[in-house]
């Protein structure tokens, strides 16, 4: 499975935590950066991750709306692993 994750400078273990659970492609953008905000999503992608507290709003415009043409799930969590795990679990069900 493929993972974007939008937001934040780093991700530290939470790339570690992610490949635990089963993403063997994880792509990471800041979200912050002018460049980013028409950044083009993979149609490869299985899920979209939002990490609320570190994103650029026209960055998050432009995801949401580009995910309207595609068959991907979205969530959105602090950048926390226990709050990315819950979103994580909320979409498989």
């Amino acid at each position: 499975m493929s993972v974007l994750v939008v937001g934040g400078d780093y991700l530290g273990n939470i790339e570690d935590n992610l490949k635990e659970n089963g993403f063997n492609q994880i792509t990471h953008i800041s979200g912050r950066k002018k460049k980013q905000k028409t950044y083009k999503i993979p149609k490869n992608t299985d899920v979209v991750l939002i990490l609320t507290d570190y994103i650029n709003h026209q960055t998050c415009k432009s995801i949401k709306k580009q995910l309207k043409n595609y068959d991907t799930k979205i969530g959105y969590c602090k950048r926390s692993w226990s709050s990315i795990d819950e979103t994580l679990r909320e979409l498989s069900s």
